[in-house]
Protein backbone atom coordinates (compact mmCIF):
# COMPACT_ATOMS: atom_id res chain seq x y z
CA UNK A 1 0.00 0.00 0.00
CA UNK A 2 1.27 3.64 -1.06
CA UNK A 3 -0.42 7.01 1.06
CA UNK A 4 0.47 10.00 -0.07
CA UNK A 5 0.32 12.70 3.17
CA UNK A 6 0.22 16.31 2.63
CA UNK A 7 0.20 19.10 5.55
CA UNK A 8 0.41 22.67 6.23
CA UNK A 9 2.45 24.39 9.27
CA UNK A 10 -0.77 23.25 11.49
CA UNK A 11 -0.30 19.60 10.76
CA UNK A 12 3.32 19.10 10.71
CA UNK A 13 3.66 17.47 14.18
CA UNK A 14 0.93 15.04 13.45
CA UNK A 15 2.06 14.29 9.91
CA UNK A 16 5.64 13.11 11.77
CA UNK A 17 3.72 10.90 14.09
CA UNK A 18 1.40 9.50 11.15
CA UNK A 19 4.29 8.79 8.74
CA UNK A 20 6.17 6.84 11.55
CA UNK A 21 2.94 5.04 12.24
CA UNK A 22 2.83 4.46 8.81
CA UNK A 23 6.56 3.27 8.77
CA UNK A 24 5.49 0.96 11.19
CA UNK A 25 2.99 -0.90 9.08
CA UNK A 26 5.38 -0.78 6.05
CA UNK A 27 3.31 1.33 4.00
CA UNK A 28 5.00 3.17 1.61
CA UNK A 29 4.94 7.23 2.24
CA UNK A 30 5.19 10.32 -0.18
CA UNK A 31 5.53 13.13 1.91
CA UNK A 32 4.02 16.38 0.94
CA UNK A 33 3.76 18.54 3.71
CA UNK A 34 5.88 20.86 5.16
CA UNK A 35 8.02 19.74 7.85
CA UNK A 36 8.11 23.50 9.04
CA UNK A 37 5.69 25.70 11.48
CA UNK A 38 5.83 28.56 9.90
CA UNK A 39 2.49 29.47 8.47
CA UNK A 40 2.37 28.20 4.47
CA UNK A 41 -0.86 27.89 2.07
CA UNK A 42 -2.80 24.15 2.39
CA UNK A 43 -3.15 23.84 -1.03
CA UNK A 44 0.41 24.09 -2.26
CA UNK A 45 0.40 20.57 0.10
CA UNK A 46 -2.86 19.08 -0.66
CA UNK A 47 -3.16 19.24 -4.47
CA UNK A 48 0.17 16.84 -4.93
CA UNK A 49 -1.67 14.19 -2.49
CA UNK A 50 -4.95 14.70 -4.60
CA UNK A 51 -3.03 13.97 -7.84
CA UNK A 52 -1.58 11.03 -6.60
CA UNK A 53 -4.68 9.45 -5.29
CA UNK A 54 -6.50 10.42 -8.74
CA UNK A 55 -3.78 9.15 -10.86
CA UNK A 56 -3.38 5.96 -9.31
CA UNK A 57 0.30 6.54 -8.14
CA UNK A 58 -1.49 6.41 -4.12
CA UNK A 59 -4.28 4.23 -3.12
CA UNK A 60 -5.17 6.94 -0.43
CA UNK A 61 -4.30 10.33 0.73
CA UNK A 62 -3.71 11.77 4.50
CA UNK A 63 -4.71 15.78 4.30
CA UNK A 64 -3.80 17.68 7.88
CA UNK A 65 -4.34 21.34 8.56
CA UNK A 66 -5.90 23.50 11.39
CA UNK A 67 -9.76 23.03 11.05
CA UNK A 68 -9.17 20.72 8.08
CA UNK A 69 -11.69 22.46 6.19
CA UNK A 70 -9.52 24.40 3.78
CA UNK A 71 -7.24 20.78 2.73
CA UNK A 72 -10.96 19.18 2.38
CA UNK A 73 -12.16 21.59 -0.14
CA UNK A 74 -9.06 21.77 -2.37
CA UNK A 75 -9.08 18.01 -2.39
CA UNK A 76 -12.27 17.47 -3.53
CA UNK A 77 -12.19 20.09 -6.45
CA UNK A 78 -10.12 16.52 -8.38
CA UNK A 79 -12.72 14.55 -9.33
CA UNK A 80 -11.99 10.84 -8.51
CA UNK A 81 -11.12 12.74 -4.72
CA UNK A 82 -13.44 11.58 -2.06
CA UNK A 83 -11.94 13.34 0.84
CA UNK A 84 -13.91 13.24 4.19
CA UNK A 85 -13.28 15.71 7.38
CA UNK A 86 -13.16 13.29 10.40
CA UNK A 87 -12.77 14.04 13.71
CA UNK A 88 -13.51 10.43 15.16
CA UNK A 89 -12.74 6.89 14.45
CA UNK A 90 -16.75 6.29 14.09
CA UNK A 91 -16.39 8.98 11.36
CA UNK A 92 -13.40 7.71 9.27
CA UNK A 93 -15.18 3.87 9.37
CA UNK A 94 -18.60 5.14 8.06
CA UNK A 95 -16.85 7.62 5.84
CA UNK A 96 -14.93 4.78 4.43
CA UNK A 97 -17.60 2.11 4.29
CA UNK A 98 -20.33 3.78 2.92
CA UNK A 99 -18.41 6.87 0.95
CA UNK A 100 -15.59 5.20 -0.26
CA UNK A 101 -13.37 7.97 1.03
CA UNK A 102 -9.73 7.67 -0.52
CA UNK A 103 -8.51 10.42 1.87
CA UNK A 104 -8.82 11.45 5.43
CA UNK A 105 -8.85 15.07 6.23
CA UNK A 106 -7.66 15.25 9.96
CA UNK A 107 -7.97 19.08 11.67
CA UNK A 108 -4.93 18.80 14.07
CA UNK A 109 -6.48 21.88 16.15
CA UNK A 110 -9.83 20.33 17.00
CA UNK A 111 -8.37 16.31 17.41
CA UNK A 112 -5.50 14.72 19.72
CA UNK A 113 -2.82 12.99 18.15
CA UNK A 114 -3.49 9.76 19.64
CA UNK A 115 -7.27 10.66 18.40
CA UNK A 116 -5.52 10.83 14.37
CA UNK A 117 -3.34 7.85 14.90
CA UNK A 118 -6.48 5.95 15.66
CA UNK A 119 -8.64 7.79 12.91
CA UNK A 120 -5.27 6.53 10.39
CA UNK A 121 -5.32 3.23 11.22
CA UNK A 122 -9.25 2.71 11.56
CA UNK A 123 -8.83 4.29 7.83
CA UNK A 124 -6.46 1.96 6.35
CA UNK A 125 -7.97 -0.60 8.10
CA UNK A 126 -11.97 -0.12 6.91
CA UNK A 127 -13.04 -1.38 3.55
CA UNK A 128 -15.93 0.40 1.53
CA UNK A 129 -19.17 -1.84 2.25
CA UNK A 130 -20.20 -1.24 -1.74
CA UNK A 131 -23.43 -2.47 -2.53
CA UNK A 132 -26.32 0.40 -2.28
CA UNK A 133 -23.60 2.22 -1.40
CA UNK A 134 -21.80 2.39 -4.72
CA UNK A 135 -24.78 3.53 -6.94
CA UNK A 136 -24.10 6.53 -4.79
CA UNK A 137 -20.42 7.02 -4.99
CA UNK A 138 -21.47 6.98 -8.73
CA UNK A 139 -23.74 10.50 -8.65
CA UNK A 140 -21.18 12.41 -6.48
CA UNK A 141 -19.07 13.92 -9.95
CA UNK A 142 -20.29 16.69 -11.57
CA UNK A 143 -19.40 15.22 -15.23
Amino acid sequence: MKIAIGNDHAGTAYKHAIVELLNSMNIEVTNYGTDQSESVDYADFVHPVSKDVTAGIADLGIIICGSGNGACMTANKHQKVRAALCWTTEIVKLAKEHNDANVLGIPARYVSLPQALDMVATFINTAFEGGRHQNRIEKIPCV
